[in-house]
């Protein structure tokens, strides 16, 4: 899935957003350790960039109306803030949620056990809070990478790094890199590709030279049908 796609309309992090976006977190304690809580948005706006590097998902949007989701015998009816279409399961509903808001979600306790949620076609139903979505090393690589989106990539190295891709299949970044003889930062330039989401590089490890990288699908139709 393109980066362009999954980030394509506003309303994927304003829209989410209202729905409890009025809620405020409970005053900390007296004594207790201040830790700077996480803004919703930020969060958001990182798992829309998780989302934009994993392969596993194909299609991301806001969800458009309440589902009933199945816990244990009980029956709930909610609306998820996201639905992806994946490629390893019939799909996932979700609720980005800021540590504050936790206490008062309809599905807290399930989250907090582990209990699984899961929709009346099949669709799982997860949350993901700060405390999942900031977990390392994962997050620091997704950082790394999305802060070489502006990366300017010539027409050559581009064509010679997935090329060279295409060949082996899987090749170590540090081979990658090697292909972008234009760039100044050759694996500024792999990765900048990765954002364009042409190719997949493993985001639940650190960036290190053996780093996996492999082709993605093309996000449109191949007109020469390779």
């Amino acid at each position: 899935m393109s980066t362009p796609a999954l980030l394509d309309s506003a309303t994927l992090l304003e829209r989410p957003g209202q729905r409890r976006g009025a809620l405020r977190s409970a005053a900390p304690r007296r004594g207790a350790a201040l830790v700077a809580a996480v803004p919703r948005p930020a969060l958001v706006a990182d798992f829309l960039a998780i989302a934009a590097l994993d392969p596993a998902v194909e299609r991301l949007r806001a969800a458009t109306a309440p589902v009933r989701l199945t816990l244990g015998d009980t029956v709930l009816e909610h609306a998820a803030d996201f639905e992806q279409a994946r490629t390893d399961e019939p799909g996932l509903l979700v609720d980005v949620v800021a540590e504050g808001d936790l206490a008062r979600h309809p599905f807290r306790t399930a989250y907090v056990a582990g209990e699984p949620v899961v929709a009346e076609d099949g669709r799982r139903f997860v949350i993901e809070s700060a405390a999942t979505l900031r977990a390392e090393p994962r997050i620091s690589t997704v950082r790394l990478i999305m802060a070489c989106r502006r990366t300017h990539v010539s027409a050559g190295d581009r064509v010679r790094i997935l090329h060279h891709l295409d060949e082996c299949g899987t090749g170590r970044l540090v081979e990658c890199a090697a292909m972008a003889i234009n760039a100044q930062d050759g694996v500024a330039a792999v990765l900048a590709l990765a954002v364009e989401g042409l190719v997949a590089v493993d985001i639940s490890r650190p960036i290190l030279p053996e780093t996996p990288v492999r082709r993605r699908m093309l996000p449109y139709p191949d007109p020469f049908g390779f």
